[in-house]
């Protein structure tokens, strides 16, 4: 799919500067720039949901235990 973006003139130099050392085009590199852009934003969300005891100091066995022992 085609899109239209606006880029700054120094961006676009950056770009082809980059794309030249690389041997890559500006589109191409635009392309990894956004799905690297994606990843980490799934990265972040993953982490919210998944990693909620990773902030926490208590021990997650020990508070499974502790629960289930108040039955």
């Amino acid at each position: 799919m085609r899109t239209l973006i606006d880029i700054d003139e120094k961006l676009i130099r950056e770009l082809d500067r980059l794309g030249a050392e690389a041997r890559r085009s500006r589109a191409a590199l635009i392309r990894e720039a956004v799905a690297k852009f994606i990843e980490a934003s799934r990265k972040g969300a993953e982490s919210e949901a998944f990693g909620l005891w990773g902030k926490s100091k208590i021990d997650g066995l020990a508070y499974q235990q502790r629960i289930r022992a108040e039955w």
